[in-house]
């Protein structure tokens, strides 16, 4: 839905099962509909669409995408931004760092991204841009070496290369406006806002430019314009937050750097302080949170900078002594705490305060995916929890 004429606000469907394209679409007619009809009755609503692999391609065959977009003009709804981060099954089986499988040094990884792309070309309405996040290349883990690391990233600014100009041909072709949203997090090999000036700068500027000087004929201004314009970032309010890096800073440095943010996806981490007398209390209630389907990577900030546990059972096997530690959990976004427990809450206000100063970003995304795996006692109706999120982020903008 448009909110103040300039954002358009959904919520991510990654939060409902989806293998196939038949589950996928059940999911869409089974929520969207009734969420509409209670925060967007008036006017058309936008869904951040999730699509696996398989289901992208089955989405693919026969007259599935055009009977979809003609159900989707039906009842209402539009798609303007997909998430492409996770490229299997997102529920009910262990993803952990397979979210990352898999990366972008793959042919595997290229072609889902670029069938996605064909298909929100497709279904984007005119005079609006549309965009799809995507993972920060790789899982950090799985490289040992700065030499191994290097290379990956090398591999994948070049298949980022390859994605700008389908983008480019696509908008030539349509004159449809579609970036790729490069999603920082947690044990990425793009975690916060250093590395993604690091990688613009060393790895993908020079690999791209060079591609697209080859490719297009055009000069080195107009090529580095065009990496610029459809490779942009994704900024998780709950990824950035585990980083401890405020939005100022970030939104300052991305702007000098001529880096656009394509998508800003509202979301909270968890935030345990221990500058009381009940730490085990704390420590017993963030152990709730121990599930298995995720990886809830821990940071704790200290004179060393942000250090980074890689998962949440390792810190509540070993209770290191700290003042406070995040974990990439994501909570509810209405909730500022919660038992013993908090959110990182204050970095989405944060970043609203600016929104109502600043056109940052045009798409808005509430991302909270775990309303499954959540402790009992936060786990509400799906789509009540869904509505209260999508209105307590509408009366705050």
């Amino acid at each position: 839905m448009l909110i103040n004429d300039k954002y358009h606000l959904t919520y991510c469907t990654n939060i409902h099962p989806g293998q196939d394209w038949a589950s996928t679409f059940q999911s869409i007619v089974d929520y969207l509909p009734v969420i509409k009809k209670n925060i967007s009755k008036e006017q058309p609503f936008g869904i951040g669409l999730r699509l696996s692999n398989r289901a992208s391609e089955e989405l693919a065959m026969n007259d599935n995408l055009p009977q979809f977009k003609s159900w989707l003009i039906k009842n209402g709804l539009y798609v303007f931004t997909m998430n492409g981060f996770p490229y299997g099954n997102f529920h009910d089986e262990v993803v952990k760092d397979k979210v990352h499988e898999p990366d972008w040094t793959t042919r595997e990884r290229v072609n889902y991204t670029v069938r996605l792309f064909e298909q929100l070309a497709f279904l984007l309405p005119e005079g609006i841009s549309g965009g799809i996040s995507t993972s920060p290349i790789s899982y950090k883990h799985w490289h040992a070496s700065a030499k191994e690391k290097k290379a990956v990233m090398e591999k994948g600014a070049i298949h980022l290369s390859e994605l700008i100009l389908k983008l480019h041909e696509l908008e030539e072709s349509t004159s449809k406006y579609l970036h790729i949203d490069i999603e920082p997090e947690p044990d990425g090999m793009l975690e916060n806002t250093e590395d993604v000036l690091t990688f613009y700068a060393k790895i993908l500027l020079p690999i791209a430019k060079k591609e697209l000087i080859k490719k297009l004929n055009v000069g080195e201004e107009k090529a580095e314009n065009l990496v610029l314009r459809y490779c942009t970032l994704c900024y998780d309010i709950c990824h950035f937050s585990l980083a401890f890096e405020e939005p100022t800073y970030t939104f300052e440095k991305l702007k000098n750097a001529g880096i656009k943010i394509g998508k800003i996806q509202v979301s909270a981490a968890l935030k345990a302080k221990f500058n009381t007398l009940h730490k085990d209390k704390i420590w017993e209630t963030l152990g709730k949170f121990d599930e298995p389907t995720y990886l809830h990577q821990v940071t704790v900030n200290s004179n060393e900078g942000v250090k980074t546990y890689n998962d949440l059972p390792i810190v509540l096997k070993n209770k290191p002594d700290v003042e406070e530690l995040r974990a990439h959990f994501h909570v509810p976004i209405f909730l500022e705490s919660f038992e013993e427990l908090y959110s990182t809450q204050d970095h989405i206000l944060k970043v609203i305060a600016i929104l109502k100063q600043h056109l940052i970003s045009e798409h808005l995304e509430v991302e909270t995916y775990t309303w499954d795996v959540l402790p009992g006692y936060l786990k509400k109706d799906l789509s009540e929890s869904i509505i209260r999120e999508m209105k307590w982020l509408i009366d705050k903008l």
